[in-house]
Formats: C-alpha cells, structure tokens, sequence
C-alpha cells in the first residue's frame, strides 16, 4: 500500500510541474512572434497612437516575465485570451474545436482497439501458420503507413473515385443525423487508427504467445479442460493487461495525429484552429490552441498512468 501510495503521489506531483512546462515553452517560443497583436485587432491602417495605447491597455510593454504570470492567471481562471479584429474569445473557439478532436481521438481508439485485439489473438492461436503470416504483413503495413498519407488514398478511394465517403462539409450532428455523421468520421477514424493498429497487434500478439506457454496453461490442457475455457478464462485475462495499459498511453498520441487528420479532411477540430490561427497570424490562438492539447495529452497520459498502477499489481512493488 506504501508503495502503491508513493507511485500515485509521484504521478500527482509531477502534474502541475509538467503543465507549468508546457505552458512557459509554449509561451516562450510565442513571444518570438513577429506579429503585432494589435494590428491584427485594429487592422493593418491603425495608426502609431491607436497601436500604442492598445499595447498599453493590454500590456504588451511589460516585461516578458510579466507578461507570463498575467498570462499563466488567466489561464487558471480559464482565460486564453483574445484574437481577430472582434476580439474573440480563444476560449470560446477551443471549446466548439476540441469536442471534435475528442470524438475523433475515441472513435480511432475503438476502431484500434477492436482491430488489434481481434488480430493479435487470432495471430496467437494461429501462431506461424498462415493467418498469422498474413496479419504479421498487416502489422508491418500498419506500421509503416503514416496517417496523413493514408487518409489521402482514402479520399481519393472512397470520396473521388467511388463516391461513397464525403472528405469535406458540415459535421452532421450524431443525434439528429447518425448515419452522415459516421459517413464523415469514418475515414479520418480509420487512417487515424490504422498506425496504432498495426502496433498494438503485434504487442497483444506478443502477450498472447507468452502466456500461452506457460506452464498452468499445459496443465489446464491436460487436465482435459476444453481450449476456449483456458483461452476465455485465463489466458485473455492474463495477457491482456499489458495490451490495455500500452492503449491506454496512445490516447495522447492519437489525439496528437487527430490534429492532423482533422486538416485533410476539413474537420471543425483544434487542427482547423491552429491552421485557422497560422493563416491569420493570430498568435494567441495559436498559443492557446497549442497549451491546450499539449495540457489535454499530459493529463491523459498521467490518468493512463495511474489506472495501469491501480490495474497492474505488479508495478506496485516497483
């Protein structure tokens, strides 16, 4: 219990050191920004008054060190500032972006997750015969395909050739429109999963054989009990565990990839909001949209963490 108590407390404290981190290098690197944020809120014929006394209201004169503590306060309270001529709130634009980015990052993680499982097993139970050649090639070309190259071959499959997929447009809304709205996330989930696909076959592959060359397996064998009992009760539960944590840890690299994703396909996510920054030179929404994904993808991975603790006893002794 001690050391189950030590672990969890590391977790918790390395948390807030991780965040601050983040979000002083993000922060630092942004202040190399050529861009004026008062041109972009007055326009470009704002004349050296107006520019001044704008710097002076939001305080951009201050020191950089200054600058950051004001910042750092009212990203606490939930302020990310402002952007664009209306001054509109990054705030309000990361919270319609990143829902999308979170459906996406889940709908890629079950179809992953269901993919690989299925696979690795049978890829285990076959193990050297032919399917588990043929899903080995599957692995590997999982592996070795980046998303954004695949989702370009699906809309080109799907979308231009066969017509069958939409690759741009509105996000209909799952409840009133399920069907549209999985006809959209469909291929940016798939290219999206394919990667982790590849990987985590071969890793619950891996676990599969392992355990099913231990010795309570052999014994379960010949004491006559029927294969799919020792596989179901045992072998499953035990092999498992491994695979379900190492998923668990790829949900921030998922959610990394889905920014992308969300780019080739025009979808309405935090990738659409840092390109939406980029080309208007808006740097506190890139800023913003930056801390929060990076922030999002340690808080994951720090609760991943903690639940492989809790579900595995046997880093507890660690």
């Amino acid at each position: 219990m001690n050391n189950l108590l030590r672990l969890i407390g590391r977790r918790l404290i390395a948390l807030p050191i991780m965040a601050l981190g983040v979000t002083f290098l993000v922060f630092f690197l942004m202040s190399f920004s050529k861009v004026d944020p008062a041109y972009n809120a007055l326009g470009e014929s704002a004349t050296p008054e107006a520019v001044a006394q704008y710097h002076e209201e939001h305080g951009l004169d201050d020191p950089w060190a200054v600058r950051y503590v004001r910042y750092l306060g009212g990203l606490v309270q939930g302020d990310l500032g402002t952007y664009g001529a209306a001054q509109y709130s990054v705030g309000d634009r990361i919270a319609k972006a990143l829902p999308v980015t979170m459906q996406l990052t889940f709908i890629g993680l079950i179809i992953g997750a269901v993919v690989s499982f299925l696979l690795g097993v049978i890829a285990a139970l076959y193990r050297d015969k032919w399917p588990d050649q043929l899903i080995r090639v599957i692995s590997i070309g999982g592996l070795a395909t980046p998303s954004f190259w695949l989702a370009v071959l699906l809309i080109l499959l799907f979308s231009s050739y066969m017509h069958v997929l939409p690759a741009s447009g509105a996000l209909p809304n799952f409840f009133t429109n399920p069907g549209g709205y999985l006809a959209r996330m469909i291929m940016p989930a798939v290219a999206l999963a394919f990667p982790l696909t590849g990987q985590m076959t071969r890793i619950v592959r891996t676990a599969m054989v392992e355990e099913l060359d231990k010795d309570y397996v052999r014994t379960a064998r010949g004491a006559g009990i029927p294969e799919r009992i020792v596989i179901a009760r045992n072998v499953l539960r035990n092999a498992l565990i491994t695979p379900v944590t190492t998923l668990g840890l790829k949900i921030g690299y998922l959610m990394g990839g889905a920014v992308v994703i969300e780019v080739i396909f025009n979808l309405p996510g935090m990738g659409m909001a840092i390109l939406e920054g980029i080309q208007g030179n808006e740097t506190m929404l890139v800023q913003g949209v930056v801390i929060v994904v990076a922030l999002s993808f340690i808080i994951i991975n720090i609760v991943v963490d903690l639940l492989y603790i809790l579900i595995n006893p046997r880093i507890r002794t660690v």
